[in-house]
């Protein structure tokens, strides 16, 4: 078919590489570059636009003059992000003591409340506000001051609240 008669173009002969040399093929409908260099190269514009549109508002706003923004076409942005250094709200007093001069309790090995034996990470604590080995973990084996039935009774009755109609007057 001859393509001067029907006035379409002929197709490449071969495929063409990145103008930018990164060893992809381009395409003509994004200026010979590959999709990956020319979203990088318009993420760039977007970039320059807006700090030159925010460095524009900077300058309007301070000098009153003229409300075009100044427009660069390559600008490299570099965005160093920077950590904010934290820093303890308790002044660093020196042994171990808190402000008002009471001691810390130290963080020694854990033991159980019964025996004695040192329970370390496998430790239970009891609703008594005790800690127990493997042994003494159940209410009954160490001997628990925490009453379970009232701490129930309150749950239910508070989990499940009295509902009562109004009487109806009689005709």
């Amino acid at each position: 078919m001859d393509h001067d008669k029907t006035g379409c173009q002929a197709p490449p002969e071969g495929p063409i590489l990145c103008i930018n040399n990164c060893g992809f093929f381009g395409s003509a409908a994004t200026m010979n570059m590959c999709s990956k260099c020319h979203k990088d190269m318009m993420l760039k514009q977007e970039q320059a636009k807006l700090a030159a549109s925010s460095i524009g508002n900077i300058m309007n706003s301070s000098s009153g003059s003229g409300n075009e923004p100044v427009v660069s076409a390559n600008v490299n942005i570099t965005v160093n992000t920077l950590e904010p250094k934290t820093t303890s709200e308790e002044p660093f007093l020196g042994s171990g003591l808190k402000e008002n001069g009471e001691a810390k309790p130290k963080d020694g090995p854990k033991r159980c409340s019964s025996c004695n034996k040192r329970v370390g990470l496998t430790g239970f604590s009891c609703r008594c506000g005790n800690l127990f080995c493997a042994a003494h973990r159940y209410s009954d084996k160490h001997n628990c001051s925490f009453d379970y039935r009232s701490a129930e009774r309150d749950a239910i009755a508070k989990a499940n609240p009295v509902v009562k109609a109004e009487k109806l007057d009689k005709i």
